[in-house]
């Protein structure tokens, strides 16, 4: 039997996190607490429900916790229970679509059982495979346990759902298909470190969990792919405001990649040759008005309440010799802006409570993807600040303004993306993204490289359940219907596959002989032209 972790040595500075599960949830849990030893006190409790409530109350007597992870219908059951806050790890839609996607490869008998509601990917995943799902929610342990008893009798043989819903399975000689990933995982402890920076702020015997000792920058130059003029253009500035002391201002749409490229100039920097120096980010519209100041600028020991014992070194300490990237600029309130403007100009920071000025050197890179000089016309973000922060200023390009890199990037995103879910790539991969070309320009990809991302994550799940499917036009637009809505502008060479782009689905096989007419029986012609595979069009010709 998994006995609870006894209680752990408290660093002091270091937030302090239960996280409880009475299923697979531990095992999961396990893994990720490792990637996070360095940075919290975590102690496992392999409870549920009225035995893990008893059980931390009793701990807090003498024990500090900052926050309890958990999930299901177990994490919801503590929450309306304890007074200290409870994070609840959510499994994502993509979750949600790679669980259905591994049950069918099992067997197309699936079931489905969560909390209180059904997610809006079950219906999606239904609708795209036409695949009828046995869809039940549950409450309590006892419905759970008779819903298992319905879809076992329905002849389901395989059950997606959260650790309690899979042992139930299991227990009924079904096969359990975990539906939680280690990316939600993460997730939680990422919202719980961030709760406990909040909570011991604002409570009477709190402190701020302290910045990482040694932030360092992931992506160099080579991370900027695209050969477009725009991205040939784009990385050539950054090897020039790399040689620089001097602020840049990054300007660009959401997703473009303002981050990544703040990190390639620190990388190309003196102050990022060799790895050592740091690079710390900030997103200024993420953090409350009443945080972010003792986030970028530290505090003193008593500068308010619950203010930690010996003070706490702000984000400009925490980049001494490196550099800090301040994302979504815009979004600073003015008060604060008139600090950093200080800041900037004298080179040193005051804490929050202090009066003693502490050197720094410090490079500024900001981000923002609104427009500052129209801010500035607003009255919403002081003039002098822009001109001090935009010494330097770039403004990234929309995915749409490059529209030859958007199938290069599809198709090394997507390559990735089944990587990551256990597939192999069809060696007809950039081929037929080639044929999808006109479709993926047309689309005007409002959020830019991270929905083409995102998109292609969407795709390499589909195409892992059936391996057998060609990526074309219409199959793209089956999962993404979004894509249909701008009609592209095709040239002439192109005119062949406009129908597959905005032909209804359902093909008849009176169309299937018009086309092949057309093309004077080509069928690969006729198959791109439908926007069907050829092992389809050949099985629809064949029956």
């Amino acid at each position: 039997m998994v006995r609870p972790t006894p209680p752990a040595r408290d660093r002091g500075n270091s937030p302090v996190f239960w996280a409880v599960a009475s299923s697979r949830l531990l095992d999961m849990f396990r893994d990720i607490t490792l990637e996070f030893d360095d940075r919290a006190e975590i102690a496992l409790i392999p409870l549920g429900f009225d035995e893990a409530v008893a059980h931390i109350r009793e701990r807090l007597q003498t024990e500090r916790c900052d926050a309890v992870i958990s999930a299901g219908s177990n994490g919801t059951y503590l929450k309306s229970r304890l007074s200290i806050p409870v994070v609840l790890a959510k499994a994502s839609g993509f979750d949600v679509m790679q669980a259905l996607a591994r049950a069918r490869k099992i067997t197309t008998k699936i079931g489905m059982i969560s909390y209180q509601e059904a997610p809006p990917e079950l219906i999606e995943f239904q609708q795209t495979y036409d695949l009828p799902i046995m869809q039940r929610s549950y409450v309590t342990v006892e419905d759970a346990r008779a819903q298992i008893s319905e879809m076992r009798s329905a002849g389901i043989q395989a059950v997606v759902g959260a650790g309690l819903i899979t042992d139930l399975a299991v227990e009924a000689g079904m096969t359990g298909v975990f539906v939680y990933s280690a990316g939600s995982i993460r997730q939680a402890f990422d919202d719980a470190f961030d709760i406990a920076r909040a909570t011991r702020f604002d409570a009477p015997r709190g402190r701020a969990y302290a910045v990482s000792d040694n932030p360092k920058a992931k992506y160099a130059l080579s991370a900027l792919r695209g050969d477009s003029s725009h991205m040939h253009a784009l990385r050539s500035m950054i090897t020039v405001y790399a040689k620089s002391p001097a602020p840049v201002l990054i300007e660009g749409e959401t997703g473009t990649g303002k981050e990544l490229v703040a990190q390639a100039i620190h990388r190309e920097s003196v102050r990022g040759v060799g790895g050592d120096r740091p690079f710390v980010a900030v997103n200024c519209g993420a953090i409350a008005e009443s945080l972010l100041e003792s986030e970028l600028f530290g505090y003193e020991e008593g500068a308010f309440t619950g203010s930690r014992r010996g003070g706490h070194a702000g984000l400009f300490e925490a980049a001494h010799r490196g550099t800090l990237f301040l994302d979504e600029i815009g979004e600073m309130p003015l008060p604060l802006q008139t600090r950093l403007l200080r800041v900037l100009e004298e080179k040193e920071v005051v804490r929050v409570g202090g009066t003693r000025p502490i050197a720094i050197d410090v490079r500024i890179i900001s981000a923002t993807h609104c427009q500052c000089d129209t801010l500035v016309k607003q009255g919403r973000f002081r003039a002098d600040l822009y001109y001090r922060l935009s010494t330097l200023r770039m403004n990234l390009p929309a995915l749409r303004e490059r529209p030859e890199d958007i199938v290069p990037l599809a198709e090394w995103f997507l390559k990735n993306a089944l990587a990551e879910i256990g597939s192999q790539a069809s060696a007809n991969m950039h081929a037929e993204l080639l044929a999808c070309a006109p479709l993926l320009q047309a689309w005007h990809w409002p959020g830019n490289v991270r929905e083409l991302r995102n998109l292609m994550q969407r795709v390499a799940l589909f195409l892992a359940v059936e391996p057998l499917q060609a990526l074309t036009p219409a199959f793209l637009i089956k999962i993404a219907p979004e894509l249909s809505n701008t009609p592209p502008t095709l040239a002439p060479a192109e005119e062949v596959t406009k129908a597959a782009v905005y032909q209804d689905f359902a093909v008849t096989d009176q169309t299937i002989t018009q086309v092949l007419a057309r093309f004077q029986g080509n069928r690969a012609a006729a198959a791109d032209y439908l926007g069907i595979s050829r092992t389809t069009l050949w099985r629809r010709l064949k029956r």
